[in-house]
């Protein structure tokens, strides 16, 4: 037994304390000042060695020299923003119509329902689009009111009310409603489980 901790005394003899090795000590006068002063004499200085942590040091590597390894189409600083892809803050963009565009839809109708009466074919509708644009930015609805009444007709249900949005559960469309099928929900009659 007491050989064993002999053993081990002369081991730890040749063992390097960690805050010698790695840290720049004191020298000279500095060190016996440090050491009479310091709480802990054996405690390092704190400041690493130049050899262990600053290899490559800093700015000894040119800047242009670092290649970055790009992944395509995540490192593709074209075409992708930073807000396309900040799935965390993706809220909801709101959509806007101008009256210029409301002009547009009542004068010409849209790509899905063009008015075929009122709307030319080729570059003679694509000045037409351009003037009824600009008729709209600088006069808005109320010049087309004034110009054309029953313009707003066609977008007018029969009761003469706008259309009301799709999903709404009114007495017009019952297909839309909310039905529950008897395997949803709640059964009508309930199994007693006590016996």
């Amino acid at each position: 037994m007491a050989r064993d901790v002999l053993k081990a005394a002369k081991s730890a003899s040749h063992v390097v304390s960690v805050a010698q090795k790695y840290t720049v000590p004191s020298t000279g006068v500095w060190e016996r000042v440090r050491r009479a002063l310091a709480i802990d004499p054996n405690r390092s200085s704190g400041v690493p060695l130049n050899s262990q942590y600053r290899l490559p040091t800093p700015g000894s590597l040119p800047p242009l020299a670092y290649d970055d390894p790009v992944t395509v189409p995540a490192g593709d600083i074209a075409d992708n923003p930073y807000w396309k892809r900040d799935t965390r803050r993706n809220y909801p963009r709101l959509s806007t119509v101008k009256q210029a565009d409301a002009v547009g839809l009542l004068t010409v109708g849209s790509q899905a329902a063009p008015k075929e009466d009122v709307l030319k074919i080729g570059e003679a509708g694509e000045k037409q689009l351009v003037t009824v644009k600009e008729e709209g930015e600088e006069r808005g609805l109320a010049a087309l009111f004034e110009k054309d009444k029953t313009s707003i007709q066609g977008v007018l249900g029969a009761s003469g009310l706008p259309p009301t949005p799709c999903d709404l559960n009114s007495s017009s469309q019952p297909k839309s409603k909310y039905e529950i099928n008897s395997d949803q929900g709640y059964p009508e009659v309930y199994v007693s489980l006590v016996t």
